[in-house]
């Protein structure tokens, strides 16, 4: 177990080197995360196509809204190619189309909009209320250093996904009613919380501003556990052995700035579930329950006997 847990994971993921166009505008190379699974993570892609959307529109813009799908899976650890086609930029409104290669083949699509802002009224979702506050609840880390890989009560864990699960994904995390690795900790109920932090200060990411990147980081912690609710429904933890998870399209609207320096509620429940689909919904507020994103995404949920 790393007893210093560190964002850098995160910033490592949003840098981007920009290079000569193939297929669209502007083009950007990056890498995708080390995970312990058969693919990279999704929210990588999700992230990466967001920073280079970013990039490519103007500084008086700020993205809100993308929608994206999952063509096929991407390399672990492997180069990612984002293409970016300008398909508009008027007064008000920009938008993007992202296409993300990984070796060679498309594995990703998106659009994303971007809007200079104007005055109007103001409306929000109410944040939960009546929840424990972060500093009350185990990190994932220390409700995982008991347990075990190779037991029967932890499943299919191994050492690699409890290090990552503990560690590895740049921000501490607690779940409400409590986690879904092992067993399904609160009851097969279609909602759960999680209170999401950095596991230290966000550093500079190239091209970005602070704000930007702030931006990003939720584009990217978002993708790690929206399925989770859906799995809390089924009574299915993600250590159940032989279940199969995998991303096939989201979408996510940014209403706020999103400053990643304390600790936000991401507050999730299940849209739908059937058919070996499941749809989580979530949203993130601050602790004072300013209302930043909502994100919607559906996956395959498959468990062995499927």
């Amino acid at each position: 177990m790393d007893p210093n847990p560190t964002s850098q994971i995160l910033t490592a993921a949003l840098t981007l080197t920009p290079v000569e166009a193939e297929h669209g505008d502007e083009a950007y190379l990056a890498t995708t995360q080390d995970c312990p699974w058969p693919k990279a993570y999704g929210g990588d892609l999700v992230a990466q196509a967001a920073v280079a959307a970013i990039r490519s529109a103007g500084e008086d813009r700020t993205l809100h809204s993308m929608h994206s799908y999952f063509m096929r899976p991407a390399e672990i650890g492997g180069e990612v190619r984002y293409e970016v086609e300008k398909l508009r930029d008027g007064r008000g409104f920009s938008t993007r189309q992202i296409r993300a290669y990984s070796g060679g083949k498309l594995a990703y699509i998106a659009l994303a909009s971007f809007h200079t802002g104007e005055r109007s009224g103001e409306h929000q979702a109410p944040m939960p209320e009546g929840l424990p506050d972060p500093e009350s609840l185990p990190s994932s880390a220390e409700y995982l250093e008991p347990e075990q890989p190779g037991t029967d009560a932890c499943g299919d864990m191994t050492k690699e996904s409890k290090a990552y699960w503990s560690y590895g994904r740049s921000f501490d995390m607690r779940h409400v009613p409590g986690p879904v690795y092992l067993t399904v900790e609160g009851g097969a109920v279609p909602h759960q919380a999680i209170w999401v932090k950095p596991f230290d200060t966000l550093r500079p990411v190239p091209g970005l501003t602070d704000a930007q990147r702030d931006l990003a980081a939720l584009a990217y912690v978002c993708d790690y556990t929206i399925l989770e609710p859906v799995l809390r429904l089924l009574d299915l933890p993600w250590a159940t052995p032989g279940l199969v998870t995998a991303s096939l399209d989201h979408a996510m609207w940014f209403h706020k700035p999103a400053l990643m320096d304390g600790w936000l509620l991401y507050a999730q429940e299940v849209g739908a579930a059937g058919a070996g689909r499941g749809l989580g919904v979530g949203r993130f507020f601050t602790r004072d329950g300013r209302h930043l994103a909502t994100v919607a995404q559906e996956g395959i949920i498959r468990p062995r006997s499927a």
